[in-house]
């Protein structure tokens, strides 16, 4: 009897306990969290903005393409001269996710990200904004280690909210923003010890960017049909596809990017010569819309037919561009082109053009990224509940049928897609053969 009264009353204590740590662990993180993400989505807010501005000064004034191999030479040469370290962008921040090293994310690579990702943008370059806020949000959350005096297991759960909260913030998704920065450094894993610090930080930097006036595109609500033998078979097959427009994006930038490095000595001078390629190509294709962000094709896409080869030509100009080493994202051409590559396999199956669109523009990023459950919740967070099943068989499939391949060469396998690949599990991308 005594016994079991002990047994009880320690019980009750350690149960206690527990409880105050975990309150106190709670806040603690929900102060971090906040600062995190007021930095986050301020500056997300900043680089919308001013991405905005550029982005209209060059619709209104198309000349300023002709200052792409300047642009390409300027941006190459900020990094040569201030960011040796800071030029491998979201893989050191993989890196730095996956095994903290003493070294902080240079301060540095937030402003020239910025800065590099504008010029980018304003001369007529083909790239996204993701990069850039991720980039952003871990190099500015970093400074807060020392501050704060971080061990390394909470400096990577603080690198991981700070991408989380650019994510989040520069697309209006906490909900994707956080999933995606457990999910993004290692395939087949993701952090669960760093979800709460994560989804503070996102909710919080997108509440913050919304305050500071952002707008985010809207998208159409889908409505979905009853899922049927014929639509799942036909999901399965979309899936594949926006597969193979993964698998081509990611096997294009990282052959354009070695070609580079292998044939261009002198660094500023790689995107300068592919600038002058860019301008080549643009002027060739009588039309800037596949160059910046594209916003206004993939809108299209939801509504209306749209040539058939748009997504083949945006991969193209989005590879050139990232792989001569211009600055930006690739997730919003990675949106461009499932947009598009959904809009051309509309005459050939049968779902509705808009639900094929909004498949393919979450499922290239899904194969191409290697984060299917944050591409899931996005397309949920952007064209509505209903989407999520077809829009989670199709990131699935296509996060399967892409391999042991994607945009980030950093990122390890830490669980094979498949039981054909196991010798693989513990590899970087980079260095499979």
């Amino acid at each position: 009897m005594p016994f079991s009264f002990l047994k009880n009353l320690s019980l009750k204590f350690w149960q206690r306990r527990e409880s105050v740590v975990l309150a106190l662990y709670l806040w603690r993180w929900l102060l971090i969290s906040a600062l995190v993400g007021a930095i986050g989505g301020s500056a997300s807010a900043l680089f919308l903005v001013l991405l905005d501005a550029v982005t209209e000064y060059r619709e209104a004034d198309p000349w300023i393409i002709w200052f792409l191999p300047a642009g390409g030479f300027l941006v190459g040469w900020l990094y040569h001269t201030w960011g040796t370290t800071s030029a491998a962008g979201n893989n050191l921040l993989i890196q730095e996710i996956q095994k903290p090293t003493r070294h902080l994310l240079p301060w540095v690579m937030a402003p020239l990200v910025l800065g590099c990702t504008l010029i980018t943008h304003l001369v007529g370059g083909s790239a996204g904004r993701e990069g850039t806020a991720a980039q952003m949000g871990g190099a500015l959350a970093d400074q807060l280690t020392k501050l704060l005096r971080l061990r390394p297991r909470d400096r990577r759960t603080l690198l991981i909210c700070g991408v989380s909260a650019g994510f989040a913030s520069v697309f209006g998704t906490p909900l994707a923003g956080t999933v995606f920065a457990l999910e993004f450094s290692t395939i087949g894993k993701i952090r669960y010890q760093a979800l709460v610090p994560a989804l503070l930080a996102a909710i919080i930097a997108d509440g913050v960017a919304t305050a500071w006036g952002v707008e985010h595109t809207l998208y159409p609500t889908i409505e979905v049909p009853a899922l049927t033998v014929w639509k799942f078979g036909a999901t399965l097959l979309a899936g594949i596809c926006f597969a193979l427009a993964a698998r081509i994006f990611s096997w294009a930038s990282h052959n354009m990017a070695a070609f580079f490095q292998k044939q261009v000595l002198y660094a500023p001078l790689r995107p300068a010569l592919g600038g002058g390629l860019l301008l080549v190509c643009i002027l060739l294709l009588g039309t800037t819309k596949y160059i910046g962000l594209g916003i206004p094709t993939i809108v299209a896409a939801f509504e209306t037919p749209l040539p058939p080869y748009d997504f083949l030509i945006k991969i193209a100009l989005t590879a050139l561009t990232l792989g001569c080493c211009f600055k930006g994202g690739e997730v919003t051409p990675l949106f461009f082109i499932g947009a598009t590559l959904g809009n051309a396999l509309s005459p050939w199956l049968p779902l509705p053009m808009e639900l094929l669109v909004g498949m393919g523009f979450v499922a290239v990023f899904a194969g191409a990224a290697n984060t299917p459950l944050a591409c899931t919740l996005m397309a949920i967070e952007l064209f509505g509940a209903p989407s999520g099943v077809y829009a989670a068989l199709a990131c699935v499939v296509a996060y399967l049928f892409s391999g042991h391949t994607g945009i980030y060469g950093s990122q390890i396998i830490g669980n094979s897609k498949n039981p054909f690949s196991m010798r693989e599990t513990g590899q970087r991308l980079s260095e499979r053969k």
